[in-house]
């Protein structure tokens, strides 16, 4: 956890003004007890009325730099704890985007969201009270311990007893609830999961009338997370019944035992009550100690999540010395591929896959659901690495090309479309902030785009919603892949991307990719027989494996799987048109 104080070091001068001005309200407070005892031994007793105002305003202004002392203290603990936040989820958002897909795999979506925000301010909260309340108290803890055995050290022996007594039952508080506040956090992490699998999937589950079992999931998940911490809380709970106690028990012991000396006449009545008001802010002050220790459990558990995120380094980086200009015309060779996607996984995603595209070829990908398609085109761009083999371009294995002019080379239209909230035109130049309106336009174009987009009252101006909402699937493919054609990709990849597109629109966007990728290499995962029928080469897997290449007409004769799915497609558009 102290690895992360580094983030302070810019804030140092707001962090050093903080803890600096407590200390002068604490000052002023240990001064008010004595000032207190004053006027009533030197006032009150003696009827010295000036005694009584002098002093009186004495105490006034100890309050009024006091007062000054703590607001500036709360002032410059908040710049120096929100500054602090904020550059920590800073770093951690840019890690999280330096982390790969198996990364990203293993630490679930709804686990980072908690740690970017709710672990975070657990860290904000806690720097916030070390720059206050844990200056504070046990500055005034201390000083009231001394002042209280300056009055009387016969007394303070029920300090000596009091103290070391709470901070026992503090201990085993703490020692109850730290593994508690990890369960909090993970409880967390599955009510965020769950609520974003929902909102992203609202329409399916109305769709389904599923309603219901979503409320339960959700249910369950919020009623494991409100029991956890109510049984957390309830266990913090106890420590103010517990300090009341000790605090009232010490108070009588006082009083008992003071109050017969003063009545002795052995020891003053201001005396007796400046000290009660000590051991008041002592116990006080050694509760709030041993709260703040609770609360450093819980950022401790906060701060080990974000630093398990920190310390996490994804396995693709670029080479120590990368290949300069190593790509040239786009050729690309897969040579005895395997993949999987967890080491310890028995049976890889894909085995032993061999293959090669001539510069400028159009491939296509065909198999059925789950025989590895989108896992193969992954491998290219290195969103994943293989596991054994290589996969070479122009004879580089792209494990020695530098990753981000890798992937610049390489248009991706993923399976899913994923549009962010912004404009229209804004969407498709995501990958080029720079482009010109007529390069919007052009890609547009292409990609059977435009006609649709000028349709709408704001044409590319039109501001989506979250994930492209108001866009129906086809129009969201349409212009995913209008996105990838901007960059004018050498290679580009297109994930089973015009699945929502009809027939006729489709067949007029793969004649835009021919003329526009007529010198570029394009590999498409497709479903249909009609998507691929003019492709220079056609791949068929099953179950991971690669068991055909060839053209259309080559595979129609030999391989008995596109066969099947050949007699599928095109048997039922036979009988269906009679």
């Amino acid at each position: 956890m102290l690895k992360l104080f580094r983030y302070l070091r810019p804030h140092w001068a707001a962090a050093l003004l903080a803890p600096l001005l407590m200390l002068l309200e604490v000052a002023m407070d240990l001064l008010q007890p004595m000032l207190m005892a004053s006027i009533i031994d030197r006032g009150v007793m003696q009827n010295d009325t000036a005694h009584i105002l002098s002093t009186g305003l004495l105490m006034l202004g100890a309050a009024a730099i006091g007062l000054l002392g703590g607001l500036g203290c709360t002032i410059y603990s908040s710049i120096a704890s929100q500054r602090f936040g904020a550059d920590l989820r800073r770093d951690l958002f840019r890690k999280v985007q330096t982390l790969s897909f198996r990364n990203l795999d293993d630490i679930s979506t709804g686990s980072l969201i908690t740690r970017l925000t709710s672990d975070i301010v657990q860290l904000q909260t806690m720097v916030q009270m070390l720059l206050r309340i844990f200056v504070r108290s046990p500055f005034l803890a201390i000083g009231s311990m001394i002042m209280a055995v300056i009055i009387s050290p016969k007394l303070a022996i029920i300090l000596a007893i009091a103290v070391p007594l709470l901070f026992v039952v503090m201990f085993f508080l703490i020692r109850a609830t730290l593994p508690l506040f990890a369960t909090v956090q993970k409880k967390l992490d599955k009510v965020n999961t769950v609520l974003k699998e929902n909102f992203a999937g609202i329409r399916v589950s109305k769709a389904f009338v599923r309603a219901g079992y979503e409320k339960d999931r959700f249910h369950d998940a919020n009623h494991d997370f409100t029991q956890v911490s109510v049984k957390t809380q309830r266990i913090v709970a106890l420590n103010m019944p517990i300090l009341t106690m000790i605090l009232n028990v010490s108070i009588v012991a006082v009083l008992w035992f003071g109050g017969k000396d003063a009545i002795g006449g052995s020891f003053e009545v201001g005396s007796l009550v400046a000290f009660i008001n000590y051991v008041t802010q002592v116990l006080f002050s050694v509760s709030s100690v041993a709260m703040m220790l609770v609360r450093i459990s819980t950022a401790k558990v906060s701060a080990d999540r974000i630093q398990e995120v920190m310390r996490t380094e994804s396995e693709i980086v670029n080479d120590v010395h990368p290949a300069a200009d190593a790509y040239k015309q786009g050729e690309i060779m897969f040579d005895r591929v395997t993949f999987s996607y967890h080491p310890e996984m028995q049976k890889p995603v894909l085995r032993d896959i061999s293959f090669k595209v001539r510069p400028g070829q159009h491939v296509a990908i065909m198999g059925a659901t789950g025989s590895g398609k989108t896992s193969l085109v992954s491998l290219l761009p290195r969103l994943y690495d293989v596991t054994s083999g290589q996969i070479r371009i122009d004879g580089t294995d792209v494990r020695r090309m530098e990753l981000s002019a890798l992937r610049e080379r390489i248009g991706i239209v993923l399976q899913e479309s994923i549009l962010f909230t912004g404009t229209i035109r804004d969407n498709i130049r995501y990958g080029k902030p720079d482009a010109s309106d007529e390069e919007v336009m052009a890609s547009a174009k292409a990609a059977q785009a435009h006609d649709f987009i000028t349709s709408m009252p704001d044409g590319y101006d039109t501001v989506l919603g979250q994930r492209g909402v108001n866009l129906s699937g086809g129009q969201k493919q349409r212009i995913s892949i209008a996105r990838a054609l901007l960059l004018r990709p050498a290679i580009l990849i297109l994930d089973d991307s015009t699945s929502a597109i009809d027939t006729g629109t489709e067949s007029r966007l793969r004649e835009e990719l021919a003329r526009l990728m007529n010198d570029r290499t394009c590999l498409m995962i497709a479903q249909r027989i009609s998507s691929v029928i003019d492709a220079d080469l056609i791949l068929v897997l099953d179950d991971g494996e690669l068991i055909a290449k060839g053209t259309h007409n080559e595979l129609l004769a030999t391989c008995e799987v596109y066969q099947d799915i050949y007699r599928s497609q095109f048997g039922k558009e036979v009988s269906s048109h009679g």
